[in-house]
Parts: C-alpha cells; structure tokens; sequence
C-alpha cells in the first residue's frame, strides 16, 4: 500500500550568536549555509566528523546567503552595503561587490550561475556577472526598500518585492517593469517563482501568502495561515507544495493544488527568520530568532511501499499521488478566501520541539575563516579553530585523514572551477571566430566589387 510520511527533524545546528537570517542547502546536498546578524554566515557539512565553518568577513550583519548552482560558490548579502562571493572551502577566499549605497537584503544566482540579482534599502533592484565579477544595471521604480528578489526559472524575468507594498515583475531584455502586482495588507518581505514560471508567490508582514499569475496578471490564491509577519516563504521542487517560516514561531506547508494548509510545524522558540527547500525537494531547513538551524526531511512527498509483513512500520496514509511535471497555472486553482489564522481540521500539526532535545548538535567543532585583506579580494585569509565543546579531545593522528580529506575536497573544488573557466574561455573563442567568420564572408563580396 503506497502511503506517505509526516515530516521529520533530522539535524539540529548550534554556532551562530544572534538571530538566523537565511538557510540555503548546496545543490550536491554536501553542505547547508546560514547568515545571522552576528555578521557571520556558517556552512555547515553532513559528512560525518567535518567541521563547520564560520565566515568572518562582514562588518555588519548578514541577512541572506546562497549557494551558486554548481555548488562552488556561496554568496551572501549584508548591512556593511557589500556583496560577498565565497569559495565554501577551510580556505575561504572571497571577493567584495559594492555598487548598493544601502543595505543588502537579498540576493539570488540565476539557473545558469552566470549572473547575480541583488535587493537593497536603496530602492534598488541590481545585476551582476558573476565571473566577470561587474555590475551590469539597476532596475529603479520602487519607492522604498527593496526587500527581496529572485530570478525566474529561464533567466529571462526577476521579480521583486518592497515596503511600497508592491511587487514588481521585470523583464531583463528591456529593463522595463512589465507589471506591478500590489500588495494591500502589510509590507512585503519574501517573494519566489513557481519551478513552473508561470506564477509567483508574496509573503507579507501581515501575515498574508498569495499566489500571482504572471500570465494573466491576477491573483490565484490568497491565505492568512500566519498570526505574525510571513518572513521566508520556498517552493518545493515539484512545484505542489510551498513552504513558509513565520513571526509565530510556526513553519506551514502548503499544498497548492488542494488549496490548504498541508503541515503546521513546530520546532524553534521565537519568530522564525529563515526557510528554504533543498533543490531536490527532499529536505528542508529553517533557522531563527533561537540562533539555532534545523535541517528536517520532507518524507510527505516521497511514496514509498509499506512492508505489510512488518508490524513496526508507523506510517499515517495521505494520499497517492504520484510526483509529475511541475503544474501549470491552469492545474493551481484559485482560492480568495482568507484562511483563518486559528488551526484547521485539515492542518497536521508535528511538533519537534521534544525531539530538539534529543538530537544534540552534531557538529565536530567550528573553524573560523577570517580574510585577512579588507576587501577580501581571494587573497589570503587568517584560519582559528574553535574547540567543540561537544567532542571529546583526539589524538593527532585520528585529525590527519580529516585534515587531508578537506586539502583534498579543496583541490577538487579549485579544479571544478578552472574547468568551468576554460569551458567559458571556450565559448567565447567560439564567439570570436563566429563574428570574424560573418565579417569576412560579408567583406568578401565588397572586395570583389571595388576590384
């Protein structure tokens, strides 16, 4: 009998020393990165015996954080004004972006890792080449701090969110706003796309979740399932569930194709600041106020088939539905009553707070990565380990296999990144003699013709 299972905390991350701003897991689900307002941001390993590392760069805090889509780089925004670009490695080197004039709310890789969006209290909306490392153009037309913006799935659109209450759908070709989406309630804090394209979802301080159709320039669905400020919000990869972290301490799991809160999740003491899906689906973590971030598996979308021999397997049946194509607008439908923000019959509540206690912090100590040039220009950086409380003391030898599986790690990284230079060497060259091609075949018959 195919039947599905109710999330599940799996790892509890202790190290920041103020509130958790943003969770973010590498797509080779080696690593999670988290910023704080302790100016710091932690990648976090799940190989067994690794150790976290502490980025020290920023002089302000940090408020977002994000893995490049190959995996071999972390960006990170904070209040110093500045764009960090990290090599996620015990060396960590870095380069500083500056061209915002105010603090940095956010920031987002496209799907090719070839570019970067940026959001600021600036009012502006910002792009960048990330190899090149340039800043490329603003987007100008909000009147108030630019809270958030992501990339669409294809790299053609951006979207944006603001306290103007309003949020704005921009097309990069022309640079001109193609539509403005506005949000009556509170400001808006966190916006996304649909895996699709085709939508886009708005979380806002007053508590409100809606879904736009970008196509028809509507709204889709409209919710109130939050007490407090919706602060995050994450698609889930097949594109039939979303994800939100909330000031009233909850995480709430939506399912878009039902129209109704899936999960009400507990797990943090205090507002909850950060959220995100793994890109696979099959995770997904949240960090806030409590400065602690949990990683928790999914389980619910993932079908399985029971052992019926076996009488131990505790399973809860949801429905069968297989995992498909992301839907399209026409397969949302829409939803403009307000859910209440007391609980629903139809909510399953999983309460993880218990389990917190139980799993203890994993990690095998914490090495500070400190860049030792202000401008953190991949130069070179300043390494202090800081001992676990949690570990018992080893021996030098048993430190060496780490030590070289971490130099080895790094080698493989740097050569991960040289490849991916010569392919984009290549592609230009291929560009140049494309261009010298067409000009001479086009100069060839004007030679003849003056001859």
């Amino acid at each position: 009998m195919s039947t599905l299972e109710d999330p599940s905390l799996e790892r509890h991350f202790r190290g920041h020393r103020d509130v958790v701003t943003a969770v973010d897991f590498n797509p080779n689900m080696t690593q999670l990165a988290s910023s704080s307002l302790d100016n710091n941001l932690m990648v976090w390993n799940f190989k067994a015996k690794m150790r976290a590392y502490r980025f020290v760069g920023h002089k302000d805090a940090v408020y977002c954080v994000q893995f490049s889509p190959s995996g071999h780089l972390v960006a990170s925004t904070s209040r110093d004004k500045t764009v960090r670009l990290w090599i996620p490695s015990v060396k960590g080197e870095s380069t500083v972006f500056r061209a915002h004039t105010g603090t940095v709310r956010s920031v987002d890789f496209s799907s090719d890792g070839q570019a970067m969006v940026t959001a600021s209290d600036d009012k502006t909306v910002k792009l960048w080449t990330v190899h090149r490392q340039k800043f490329m153009f603003s987007l100008t037309q909000h009147s108030n701090w630019v809270r958030t913006a992501k990339f669409s799935p294809d790299g053609r659109l951006v979207v944006s969110g603001s306290d103007d209450k309003t949020v704005l759908l921009w097309d990069l070709n022309s640079r001109q706003c193609l539509h403005t989406f506005h949000e009556t309630g509170g400001f808006v804090n966190c916006v996304d796309f649909h895996p699709s394209g085709t939508c886009i979802a708005s979380g806002s301080t007053d508590g409100g979740l809606k879904i736009w159709d970008i196509r028809m320039n509507k709204i889709l669905q409209n919710y109130t399932a939050h007490t407090g400020s919706v602060n995050k919000l994450s698609f889930h990869a097949s594109g039939n569930y979303l994800l939100t972290g909330s000031d009233d301490a909850t995480l709430k799991i939506f399912d878009l194709l039902e129209g109704r809160i899936f999960y009400t999740l507990h797990g943090h003491q205090g507002p909850i600041t950060a959220a995100s899906f793994s890109r696979d689906g099959n995770y997904f973590a949240s960090g806030g106020n409590d400065e602690q971030v949990l990683v928790w598996k999914t389980n619910f979308d993932q079908i399985r088939e029971e052992n019926t021999s076996s009488n131990n397997t505790k399973t809860k049946h949801r429905r069968d539905r297989p995992v498909g194509p992301h839907p399209t607008v026409e397969d949302i439908p829409p939803r403009q009553d307000r859910i209440s923000p007391r609980p629903v019959a139809d909510s399953n509540t999983v309460d993880a707070r218990q389990e917190i206690r139980r799993l203890d912090d994993v990690t095998h100590g914490i090495t500070n990565v400190i860049p030792t040039s202000s401008e953190g220009d991949l130069g070179k950086n300043t390494i202090v380990s800081e001992p676990s409380t949690l570990r018992s003391s080893q021996s030098l030898e048993s430190q060496l296999p780490q030590q070289l599986t971490t130099f080895m790690q790094h080698v493989a990284g740097q050569l991960d990144i040289l490849t991916q230079t010569v392919s984009l060497l290549e592609q230009r060259l291929t560009m140049t003699e494309n261009k010298l091609s067409e000009y001479i075949a086009d100069r060839g018959p004007k030679v003849k013709e003056n001859s």
